[in-house]
């Protein structure tokens, strides 16, 4: 990398939690991850859209015209207003828009987002067509779109809306290789406007997309943080997400005062044993996937005994917002859920 200093460009990356315009989807496509489960998957994303769509508009990728009449009906059956859904027929493989879709930021009033290179996590050539999408829907999209040419995803980096990020080494360091901490931290400071990068260690056991942070912490407002935290030390994520935590009791915001910080529980599943693409492996599942509305916040749930719990813990960092649980143990089989199948889009 250059050791010139990147020039910063004015803008920064809104909070989740900020107003937004709209969320963006990417309609699930019956690929080989997903196999049977389609109907179930389908299921969730119309309750995420049917509570979505109240409080904010829902821009949704369809494959072509005949699937949009599709999905148009199934969303007539359950009582969405399609007034407030808006469609682009695209090209596309995958539904994880958090990662190839547009990271929009501000200046003041004014918007742009950034355009990363997705490159499939560096092991999913497969899934490399779906770094043209918002390439080709940068007019549909509107506003600047600036183009970093940086190999990086959505679900690698979280905005407290104030400066401060949290990311993981394992992702942005050891396996898409951009640099070392520093020269990572003027990069988001380019595009994003962070000047406080909290770098957390690993992501989740058996993640493919190499420690994604939007599945071990997550800010809920601009100085409290939750964290993924493991009670049982025979688990694999254990002692990873012990180091996250460590790390996180001693870092600093943006004005140098430290976050509070509260543990959120693990669930646990392992995928069915003698499934193809599987293996009854141990699944990535993690409650920090959780997306945040206009009014609500979706979380993954499990059928775990700490699915309660968990709720409950994101309900009292989230008292004006309702808080629904939906289940996503079909979705984890693609490799993530709900965060990484939505992206919001900041007024």
């Amino acid at each position: 990398m250059s050791n010139q200093t990147p020039k910063q460009l004015g803008y920064t990356m809104p909070a989740e939690w900020e107003t937004h315009l709209a969320t963006w989807l990417a309609w699930p496509n019956d690929d080989d991850y997903f196999e049977d489960r389609m109907k179930s998957i389908e299921n969730v994303y119309l309750k995420m859209i049917s509570t979505l769509h109240k409080d904010e508009l829902i821009k949704v990728l369809v494959l072509n015209e005949k699937v949009e009449a599709r999905v148009k009906k199934a969303m007539s059956v359950v009582g969405i207003d399609l007034t407030k859904i808006i469609f682009y027929q695209t090209k596309y493989v995958d539904v994880w828009i958090r990662d190839y879709g547009p990271t929009f930021i501000k200046n003041g009033d004014t918007k742009a987002w950034v355009k990363w290179h997705y490159g499939g996590y560096n092991k999913f050539p497969e899934l490399l067509p779906d770094n043209e999408i918002f390439l080709n829907l940068k007019d549909e999209v509107g506003f600047q779109m600036i183009d970093a040419g940086i190999n990086l995803e959505g679900g690698a980096i979280a905005s407290n809306g104030m400066g401060t990020f949290l990311t993981t080494r394992e992702c942005l360091i050891e396996n898409r290789h951009l640099g070392t901490e520093s020269e990572v931290d003027l990069i988001l400071n380019k595009f994003l406007g962070a000047t406080n990068v909290i770098w957390l260690n690993k992501g989740l056991f058996n993640d493919h997309t190499d420690g994604h942070v939007d599945d071990v912490a997550c800010f809920v407002n601009s100085s409290k943080i939750l964290c993924a935290y493991e009670d049982d030390v025979k688990d694999e994520n254990y002692e990873r997400l012990l180091e996250n935590f460590k790390i996180l009791e001693n870092a600093l915001d943006q004005n140098g005062k430290k976050f509070e910080i509260v543990k959120l529980p693990m669930p646990h599943m392992h995928y069915n044993d003698g499934d193809k693409n599987h293996s009854n492996m141990k699944a990535p599942v993690s409650y920090v996937n959780f997306y945040i509305g206009n009014k609500v916040v979706l979380v993954p749930t499990f059928n775990d005994p700490n699915d309660q719990k968990a709720l409950s813990i994101i309900k009292s960092c989230f008292p004006s917002r309702e808080v629904i649980g939906i289940d996503c143990r079909d979705v984890i089989y693609g490799g993530g859920t709900l965060h990484c199948i939505t992206q919001q889009e900041p007024v």
